[in-house]
């Protein structure tokens, strides 16, 4: 009896311990749920807006025009990971004077940058350079960033006095956002990012809206400028079809009617100048 007695008290010592160590996992199970919530919802309030980047192409000419990239980092994000901040900013400003281009330093959180470009080939060129790098023998980024896709092709087409461009550009930001260990979004990538892509043309443009993927742009300056307001966390896709003035064509045609022109006075000077003048014979005097 004592024997089934002491046998029933482990018994139940055991199935205590169990019932414990369940208890103990379950609250660690909620302590980590509630690490997950505090650190999305500190970094919806903290980092909300934290990067604004606007990216645009501006035209003056089928062969001149430049890429304008104005970057602003919030002080929230300064404030949590300023040398990393710092870091990224440096790497875009090697990359725009590698292709050329110009450095506009407006405070350590605001930059502007430009690179200019004299054809459509040279365009797409520099801009997908720019935004996929090559990646160099022996070298490393300067910070952890996600792998971000992005495409830009222009199409010209040459009809003597304009030029007809059609613009697309694809890109890939569902790399962006906030992930917990397990791989899971805990914080919209949404409200960590402000991305605006600007096209700039002479004569105004049109927005084709041909995919699933495509944005409507806002229009401004009179039709001149177009701004599609990117989607974090999606696929974003930008169409648009606008007319350039051809220099060349319009150059050829100055020339042939300067040509045209000069021989026209010259013919006319010529016909002038082959008219005889008679003069009287003079009166004889007796």
């Amino acid at each position: 009896m004592n024997r089934k007695d002491k046998e029933g008290r482990e018994e139940n010592k055991e199935q205590g311990g169990e019932r414990v160590r369940l208890a103990v996992l379950e609250f660690g199970g909620v302590l980590a749920r509630m690490r997950v919530l505090w650190v999305m919802l500190l970094a919806v309030f903290l980092l909300s807006g934290c990067v604004q980047y606007d990216a645009g192409v501006n035209f003056e000419s089928p062969n001149k025009g430049e890429i304008v990239q104005h970057i602003k980092l919030r002080e929230q994000l300064t404030a949590f990971s300023s040398e990393q901040a710092q870091d990224w900013l440096n790497s875009l400003q090697s990359r725009a004077k590698e292709l050329s281009g110009k450095v506009k330093r407006i405070s350590k959180e605001e930059v502007i940058l430009t690179v200019p470009f004299a054809s459509g080939r040279e365009l797409e060129e520099k801009f997908n350079e720019f935004f996929n790098p090559p990646v160099k023998k022996g070298s490393q980024p300067a910070t952890d960033l996600p792998t971000i896709k992005s495409n830009l092709s222009l199409t010209q087409g040459n009809f003597i006095f304009w030029v007809r461009n059609r613009l697309s550009y694809d890109l890939d930001l569902r790399s962006l956002g906030v992930l917990s260990s397990d791989g899971n979004v805990i914080v919209s990538p949404g409200s960590l990012f402000d991305l605006d892509f600007s096209l700039k043309t002479p004569w105004g443009a049109k927005s084709v809206d041909n995919s699933t993927t495509a944005i409507t742009p806002v229009v401004s300056d009179k039709g001149h400028e177009m701004v599609w307001k990117l989607n974090p966390g999606e696929v974003n896709h930008i169409e648009a079809v606008f007319w350039l003035p051809n220099p060349l064509g319009i150059g050829t045609l100055v020339i042939i009617l300067l040509v045209v022109a000069g021989f026209y006075l010259k013919g006319k000077d010529s016909s002038g100048s082959g008219t005889v003048s008679v003069t009287p014979p003079a009166v004889p005097q007796s």
